[in-house]
């Protein structure tokens, strides 16, 4: 909210951005003149952080996936379109006049499944060769949960929010937030069938075994994920009446519980490390950092000229696109807006834009630069 704008930075709706604004191919001036289908290809949350649909996902009864609301704000936790990229989705979903409101195109639901087994299966296998993945701490979760099942359900909430990474809480509380959640597909016994599948197959028959860079090891892992993909890519079907929180092809209830166990996996084990938490924590002082440096920058009106060239051009094409919603849909900013408040949400979207292109080097560079922390004057072109 720092810079007046409401939907912040989403990942889902930079993609968006970047797509139909801000990569440039052939002779158009914004977006990659793809398709409205592919358009629409890439809307996994085809919805706004607030205002599209009306009514808004978030206050379904039943709310798609996603559409929760995101922490710290009214709006949905995840969205494909920030306000000023709203009509760009819309004209992709023009295409499709029979889809329901927040309904995924057929392609999208393609690209959102594969998107789930990649991440269910490749991640695991890149985790388990670099030697993250260790078995003792997994096998011991999936133990003790198996053998410790009716314990765990016995416990009420605030008992097992006090066993925190007690071995077998973490599947327990999956468990719980699937059941609360996914009441359209999930089952006890397939959700126990599928914890003891991903246990016997993956803990047991590939984590047991350190990897090596053994030829050996090479093809138990490799094995893993080639028969996995096989397995999920066969569970799938078309599905034309989906539920609110599915699409219109799925993988059968078996498969969507194997996938749901594999990504706790990675989840748990991966994602929730102290030591990564801590990396990430540092790289998120080094992006506001370098997002506060070119605010003060940008902010000085005797030397913003000479912020980088791209920069200035963003922010540029931000503000004329701020001030195009404010002249035909004010109710998407909320009323009307000042000109002081365009302009600072055209810059506050400009630097988003800018810095959200940067690989992770070229962060630390120019937060290192702009912090007078570098000698070097010249590297990569700004």
């Amino acid at each position: 909210m720092r810079f007046g704008l409401s939907d912040g930075f989403e990942g889902n709706a930079q993609t968006f951005r970047i797509l139909t604004e801000l990569e440039v191919l052939g002779p158009g001036e914004h977006g990659l003149n793809l398709t409205a289908a592919t358009r629409a290809a890439v809307l996994k949350y085809p919805w706004a952080c607030f205002h599209y649909p009306d009514p808004h996902p978030i206050e379904w009864p039943i709310p798609p996936r996603g559409a929760g609301h995101a922490r710290g704000t009214a709006g949905a936790a995840k969205f494909s379109a920030y306000i000023i990229d709203l009509p760009q989705m819309l004209d992709a979903l023009a295409a499709f006049p029979q889809l329901p409101p927040g309904r995924q195109t057929l392609e999208c639901s393609v690209m959102d499944l594969a998107d789930d087994i990649a991440y269910s299966l490749h991640d695991l296998d890149d985790f388990h060769r670099s030697g993250v993945l260790q078995f003792s701490p997994v096998s011991g979760e999936f133990r003790s949960w198996e053998s410790g099942r009716g314990d765990f359900a016995d416990l009420d909430d605030s008992d097992l929010v006090r066993a925190h990474r007690q071995p077998g809480a973490g599947l327990e509380r999956l468990r719980r937030r699937l059941k609360r959640r996914e009441g359209w597909i999930f089952d006890e016994d397939i959700f126990a069938t599928a914890v003891r599948t991903v246990g016997d197959e993956f803990v047991d028959g590939v984590l047991a075994t350190p990897y090596d860079g053994s030829m050996a090891a090479d093809g138990a892992i490799s094995g893993f994920t080639s028969r996995w993909i096989d397995h999920l890519i066969s569970s799938v079907s078309p599905n034309p009446d989906p539920a609110v929180r599915s699409g219109y092809v799925s993988m059968d209830s078996r498969a969507w519980h194997e996938v749901s166990v594999l990504k706790f996996v990675n989840q748990y084990f991966i994602l929730d490390r102290p030591d990564l938490a801590m990396f990430q924590r540092g790289q998120e002082q080094t992006v506001e950092h370098l997002v506060l440096a070119f605010e003060d920058w940008l902010s000085d009106r005797i030397d913003a000229g000479r912020a980088p060239r791209r920069l200035l051009d963003l922010v540029n094409a931000a503000s004329s696109a701020y001030q195009a919603v404010a002249k035909e849909h004010p109710e998407w900013l909320g009323g009307n807006v000042s000109d002081a408040e365009l302009a600072r949400m055209g810059r506050g979207r400009g630097i988003i834009d800018f810095v959200s292109s940067l690989t992770d080097a070229q962060t630390v560079a120019f937060g290192a630069r702009v912090s007078g922390a570098s000698g070097m004057l010249w590297s990569s072109s700004l």
